[in-house]
């Protein structure tokens, strides 16, 4: 597994384990991680879920009108140095 996995994945399993049922999806660029987030969460809590997520390269939080909260964590892959990169329209 890429070094942005294994991170993507250390990250799901600290919110796992602070009771958030965190889910991964791949994509070209990126590994995300997600978790709803409920209303009641203790602010001590919050806490270490953000920590968590600050191992991320990027993350945030999705809030809607109707309470509902997904937080979110990107990890970029590593993008080969050398070749086509993505295709004409992406190469360095």
């Amino acid at each position: 597994m890429p070094a942005s996995g294994v991170r993507a994945a250390a990250i799901a399993a600290r919110l796992s384990d602070l009771g958030l049922a965190a889910r991964l999806e791949e994509h070209d660029r990126h590994i995300s991680v997600e978790a709803e987030v409920p209303e009641s969460l203790p602010a001590d809590l919050w806490r270490e879920v953000l920590k968590a997520v600050a191992e991320a390269d990027r993350f945030g939080l999705l809030a809607t009108s109707l309470n509902d909260r997904t937080l979110w964590a990107v990890e970029r892959k590593t993008v080969p140095t050398t070749g086509d990169v993505g295709g004409p329209g992406h190469q360095r």
